[in-house]
């Protein structure tokens, strides 16, 4: 039987047997995450488990990792898991791994296993970006010991770059010879870390002088999170100078966003990507890196962050074959 139509024949019985409690209560094995549910994906919920592994540093799951080679080698979101020194597998094997390659642009890593003696799955990868009509994604648990079902959606598309931002709400005043008004400092912004305070007036920006709040902006889009900026402002007429590191504008701003609050940690680097796919597989942070699948299967992308608790962008194979195809070459 086709895989999508028992699914959805689970989901009927699902509902089915919700209708008929007299306490509206869904049998815990018909839940979405299931054991029927589980077990009508056979083959393909083996295929996440196995294809997934944690990354651990100091004992700590800081990402998944997509096992993309009989080798041992292992794909995985290069900013999240910084410094992994191990590897756990869905049934347990623990495994020491060594960063070989990095791709800033689009934010992978490629890991090594050190060691011999362990079968690694073969990875079986979908090149047709159009596969995600079928609208299921499927990726392993956070603890690998089932599988997290979702529904691709939204255009596979390019995410622009966000550029970098000090954290700071400033005065519409145009052509001030006084300097741009601070009205507020996002609290734990880059400006908050760097000792800027409201009504401080800036003056120039990397010895540049200022006149504008769109000057500002227009400076600010041309720097990338992590840049230094100086600053010279003056503060109750005292000229005073400040070093401020650019941070990320969703991580910045995302602190007076209430949805986004309640959708607990996200992804630090979520955007300049090339081409990506979106999901709403409901995964945490640190479970990026790992493989995201379709019905059959196989492999369409790796997931690369997660945006909030209903939105997850993966890197398609499109974006992937070329970067693997150089760095796994004889």
């Amino acid at each position: 039987m086709n895989r999508s139509l028992t699914f959805l024949l689970v989901l009927a019985q699902a509902f089915s047997a919700e209708a008929k409690t007299d306490d509206s209560l869904l049998d815990p094995r018909l839940r979405l995450n299931g054991i029927q549910v589980q077990q009508a994906f056979g083959k393909t919920q083996g295929i996440a488990q196995e294809s997934t592994v944690k990354l651990l540093r100091n004992e700590r799951v800081i990402a998944h990792g997509t096992v993309i080679d009989s080798r041992g080698f292992v794909l995985s979101k290069a900013s999240a898991c910084i410094g992994a020194r191990y590897l756990l597998t869905n049934s347990g094997i623990r495994l020491p791994v060594k960063a070989r390659k990095r791709d800033e642009a689009c934010d992978l890593v490629l890991l090594e296993v050190i060691g011999d003696g362990y079968e690694w799955p073969t990875l079986h990868w979908s090149d047709n970006n159009n596969s995600t009509d079928a609208r299921w994604a499927i990726s392993a648990s956070p603890e690998l010991d089932e599988i997290r079902l979702g529904l691709f959606g939204g255009k596979t598309r390019p995410i622009g770059r966000e550029g970098g931002v000090m954290g700071v709400v400033l005065s519409d005043d145009n052509q001030s010879e006084r300097g741009i008004r601070v009205l507020e400092v996002i609290p734990q912004s880059a400006a908050d870390r760097a000792g800027l305070k409201i009504n401080d007036r800036i003056l120039k920006i990397d010895h540049r002088s200022v006149r504008s709040k769109q000057q500002v902006n227009h400076a600010m889009q041309k720097k990338d999170p992590g840049d230094l900026v100086l600053l010279h402002i003056n503060r109750v007429d005292e000229a005073i100078e400040l070093r401020v590191t650019l941070g990320h504008r969703s991580v910045t701003f995302d602190l007076f966003n209430r949805n986004l609050l309640m959708s607990g940690p996200t992804s630090k680097r979520k955007d300049n990507f090339p081409l990506v796919l979106q999901h709403d597989i409901p995964l945490y942070r640190n479970n990026m890196g790992g493989p995201v699948f379709n019905l059959e299967g196989q492999c369409v992308g790796i997931n690369i962050a997660r945006v909030d608790r209903v939105t997850n962008f993966a890197l398609p194979h499109a974006v992937l074959y070329p970067i693997l195809r150089d760095w796994l070459k004889p």
